[in-house]
């Protein structure tokens, strides 16, 4: 079945930020990571409208959502209280939750500071480099790859993110490069027009996300001992693909802390787009407790 839709924007203080939703029932409010915005999920959306009232958005400083005057440096709290200003909008909460990545971080954070808000939070491969025993490794690969940014510019920079990330060189044509075909090597290949104009967007953002964003979502550090009281219910998503990355080994960590399992989803950081249905599947599992 094919369920309507529908967009809109809020405006919060300093931004207005634009948000999809399909279906009905409880909200699933999807939060995305780094340079990612709402039509990275349409599959997501479509295969869980029938039961939840699914809310995808783009984050501030990305795509849509656009703030009031130039682009400000990105501030974890300030993404979080985007996403509750969204959740009071749509009903109030609380709602079900699920962020990737930079997302999972900005997750994290809603649970542990709008805790009414949030009934069960899956927080899918957080880049939680502070939760490390020892981060120095981790910050100087981040911090070298902003370096690359501002000397070499955003090609250069999104490759190498690729690689410290484990994806698939396919990863950078699917989710980067410059929309004009081959790019470093890869082949040119058709996607279908929604598929393009996402694309499109989301390269667009790559700058912003290298100039203000990776930096402070690697280094924010989870409220562990917040959320550690089990309300809300928090689970810690970890891509069975993504073994022996450093990005597994940070959402371990966090789980460790939390005092929980993690739960091992199909694919790698971007398993969400490989097989949508398995990914749906184990997500709902995730949600429900089981």
């Amino acid at each position: 079945m094919n369920y309507h839709s529908r967009s809109s924007t809020l405006k919060v203080p300093g931004a207005s930020i634009y948000y999809e939703a399909q279906g009905s029932g409880p909200l699933l409010l999807i939060i995305p990571g780094g340079p990612q915005d709402a039509g990275v999920f349409s599959d997501i959306l479509r295969l869980m409208a029938g039961r939840y009232t699914v809310v995808a958005y783009d984050p501030r400083g990305n795509s849509r959502s656009a703030f009031d005057d130039e682009a400000k440096e990105l501030k974890v709290e300030q993404q979080a209280d985007d996403a509750a200003a969204l959740i009071g909008a749509l009903g109030g909460g609380p709602a079900h939750v699920f962020g990737t990545s930079g997302g999972a971080q900005i997750g994290l954070d809603l649970a542990a500071r709008h805790p009414q808000l949030v009934d069960t939070l899956v927080a899918h491969e957080p880049p939680a480099i502070m939760m490390l025993p020892d981060p120095s490794e981790a910050i100087a690969s981040d911090r070298d790859l902003h370096e690359t940014y501002l000397r070499e510019g955003v090609d250069a920079a999104m490759a190498k993110f690729f690689a410290m990330a484990g994806l698939e060189e396919g990863g950078l044509e699917e989710e980067g490069g410059n929309g004009e075909g081959e790019k470093d090597g890869l082949p040119e290949f058709d996607m279908p027009p929604e598929a393009h104009e996402t694309f499109a967007r989301v390269s667009g953002n790559f700058e912003y996300w290298l100039a203000h964003g990776m930096l402070p979502l690697s280094l924010y550090e989870p409220k562990v001992a917040i959320l550690r009281k089990g309300k809300p219910r928090v689970v810690i998503g970890l891509g069975e693909q993504s073994k022996g990355q450093p990005i597994y080994e940070m959402g371990t960590v966090v789980a460790e802390k939390l005092g929980t399992e993690p739960v091992i989803f199909p694919g790698d950081h971007m398993g969400f787009e490989g097989d949508a249905e398995a990914f749906v599947e184990t997500l709902e599992k995730a949600l429900n407790g089981r």
